[in-house]
């Protein structure tokens, strides 16, 4: 296994917290992405300059060059996760070595596919699973679980998903 090196802008991070605790209102963020589509299923979003490919697989009628997304939606967390995990350690002076997420939801095609109403069966994921492994090993069992209950309980993407939030989609003319 090769051992990762924790090296991100901590004093950036804790500046942005110390705005923030001093202003709260710095603390209200907008977020943007932009998508389009390129025949077929398959699309692309555009986001902050990064482009991110998505497509079907072939049993959904796909052509299968990318992810879909909603397997994009388990990367995210997963990957909030794993920067949850990396910040708050190293801001709790773990020796954080290594981390790996498995994650699994389960999703039932039928409202997607329009063979039952949204209403009976959600056509989104009804669960989602993750699997955390930290590699930490001067830490304690204690400041593991300290650190896992945080960092699930203040995951951005883990609170999409478990929360109801507003969405509002207008048609443009």
């Amino acid at each position: 296994m090769t051992t990762m090196t924790v090296s991100f802008d901590q004093d950036q991070l804790q500046g942005l917290i110390a705005a923030i605790q001093e202003k709260p209102e710095r603390g209200q963020t907008l977020w943007q992405a932009k998508t389009h589509w390129h025949g077929g299923f398959r699309s692309e979003a555009e986001i902050r300059g990064f482009t991110i490919p998505m497509d079907e697989p072939s049993a959904l009628g796909g052509s299968n060059t990318a992810p879909n997304m909603v397997e994009v939606v388990l990367g995210a967390y997963g990957c909030c996760l794993t920067t949850g995990y990396v910040a708050n350690a190293a801001m709790r002076g773990i020796d954080l070595q290594d981390v790996q997420i498995e994650l699994e939801g389960d999703l039932d095609l039928r409202a997607f596919l329009g063979l039952i109403d949204p209403e009976e069966v959600t056509p989104g994921y009804s669960q989602v699973r993750a699997t955390v492994h930290l590699d930490a090993p001067t830490a304690s069992p204690a400041q593991l679980a300290e650190l896992h209950s945080s960092v699930v309980r203040t995951s951005p993407v883990g609170s999409i998903l478990a929360r109801p939030l507003q969405v509002n989609v207008e048609l443009a003319s």
